[in-house]
């Protein structure tokens, strides 16, 4: 009997608009050679991409490549959410990326299709529904920063930090295809309504040895990709190695992917009964970890990647309390997933405003340096320091970074109403650590600058400037429009 299979081209939309963003790019470098071109082009793409997205997410959810009631395709509004959030990431590490390519020995054609092939990976994730389409979708999103980590020519640390990228990812991805398959080997499906439906309808499947085994894995497998602790050792050291740009986007875009990816199996296939538990250790374990040691971080880009360690433990808080919300209304799971995707997005803006000062403050080309290279940056560039301290303050979750304050209230919000009132106590805790290192960061910049101070760097470019003002802003106007993110993520 042969099985028709449904196509609707409109729901494809944002993805052959990521894809096509990648080939144009190509043949714009080709043609024209010439840097500016090929960055406007790709800036170009990444707007189309965040539009279509924007349009086709509208109304009622389009569903493509079915059988049956089976779709690996759901373009729905969460899906336009988080391929507009990439698209507009993607746009961002553009500008922040022109001093280096305008001034360095980087190929602009290839570190531009780079970025949109990464682009349409997390395109594709956000509307996988089914376990084959998420992997690829999220080794799409990876694959090109291997090699984007490590173009910093004549930099070893770029060097050693790809290699440690790739092999750590290779090391996840595997663990993550071998859950899936023996995934597949209990229920006999990929699809991710299918294995929710199934666990739900066959409780008796929870007690077999290899569906544990295989959530495990899955769970663990995707636990790398958002450097969870114990799997987040690659973190600091890759985001230092890596080139500026590449470590904002890794940060935030490559961290999205697998925040996406582990709220979809979470979400709709895997037990919360058996995930719960094991998210919320990794939680308390992420968010402890991470702070404590930014603490005594003195390199900048490591003090954020450690911060941004512990930020990956509040995204997944709300996710281990499901375990004790699975006996609740569905209201409380609701607002659990919901907590974690506006999280995620508040994070990745004022996660990228910060990158985008470092950038700023720094010489074209350069590292993160330390934190003494930025004492008394604020007094030579007040509105780059203001806008920093902002970013700051905001991933503290103080006023007046609104969206940080909003995001944290959120995540404790969903935890009390889900029954976890411990885990949003461990949250509160170590937000008030994360205070300290988030602070000292921001009171360094108006300090006074010591008598063989670092010289100021040179005026920033116009791209880099208007993509800290434009990320600034966002972060600002989201946090006075908080409740459109979470209703966007709720649905």
């Amino acid at each position: 009997m042969s099985v028709v299979q449904s196509v609707d081209n409109v729901a494809l939309l944002p993805a052959y608009l990521a894809a096509g963003t990648a080939v144009f790019v190509l043949l714009v470098d080709l043609v024209l050679a010439r840097a500016g071109a090929t960055v406007a082009a790709a800036g170009v793409g990444a707007v189309a991409t965040a539009a279509g997205a924007a349009l086709t997410g509208a109304g009622e959810t389009r569903r493509t490549f079915c059988v049956g009631a089976d779709c690996s395709w759901l373009a729905d509004d969460r899906a336009a959410l988080v391929a507009v959030v990439f698209a507009l990431l993607t746009l961002g590490v553009l500008a922040i990326s022109w001093p280096l390519l305008r001034s360095g020995p980087t190929p602009v054609g290839e570190y531009c299709f780079l970025l949109a092939c990464s682009m349409t990976g997390g395109v594709v994730l956000g509307a996988a529904g089914d376990l084959i389409t998420l992997i690829v979708a999220l080794e799409t999103l990876t694959l090109p920063l291997y090699v984007l980590v490590g173009l910093r020519r004549g930099s070893v640390a770029s060097a050693e930090a790809a290699v440690t990228f790739f092999v750590v990812s290779v090391v996840a991805t595997t663990l993550t295809l071998l859950g899936a398959a023996l995934l597949y080997a209990v229920t006999g499906g990929v699809h991710l309504g299918r294995l929710g439906a199934l666990f739900g309808e066959r409780p008796e499947l929870l007690d077999v040895p290899l569906t544990t085994a295989a959530v495990a894995l899955v769970v663990l497998g995707l636990a790398f990709k958002v450097a969870a602790v114990p799997f987040h050792a690659w973190a600091p050291a890759t985001y230092d190695g890596a080139p500026l740009p590449v470590a904002a986007y890794l940060s935030t875009a490559s961290k999205l992917g697998g925040v996406v990816a582990l709220l979809a199996v979470v979400e709709r296939a895997l037990p919360a009964t058996v995930t719960g538990p094991v998210l919320a250790l990794l939680a308390v374990l992420t968010m402890t970890v991470g702070n404590l040691v930014a603490l005594r971080q003195r390199r900048t880009v490591r003090l954020l990647a450690w911060s941004s360690v512990a930020q990956a433990g509040y995204i997944l808080a709300p996710l281990g309390a499901l375990a004790l919300a699975a006996g609740r209304t569905d209201e409380a799971r609701a607002a659990a997933y919901a907590a974690a995707v506006a999280y995620a997005v508040f994070f990745v803006l004022l996660e990228l405003a910060a990158f985008a000062a470092v950038v700023t403050l720094r010489p074209a080309g350069a590292d993160g340096g330390t934190l003494d290279d930025l004492r008394g940056a604020a007094r030579r560039r007040p509105w780059v320091g203001g806008a920093f301290a902002l970013a700051l303050v905001g991933l503290a979750g103080l006023p007046p970074g609104l969206a940080g304050l909003f995001a944290k209230v959120t995540v404790v919000r969903s935890l009390l109403d889900g029954g976890a009132g411990w885990l949003a106590l461990v949250v509160a805790v170590n937000a008030v650590i994360g205070l300290a290192y988030y602070l000292r960061l921001a009171a360094t910049l108006w300090a006074a600058p010591t008598a063989d101070g670092a010289p100021a760097p040179a005026r920033p470019a116009g791209a880099v400037a208007a993509a800290l003002a434009v990320a600034t802003a966002l972060a600002v106007l989201v946090g006075f429009a908080p409740q459109l993110v979470l209703d966007l993520a709720a649905r």
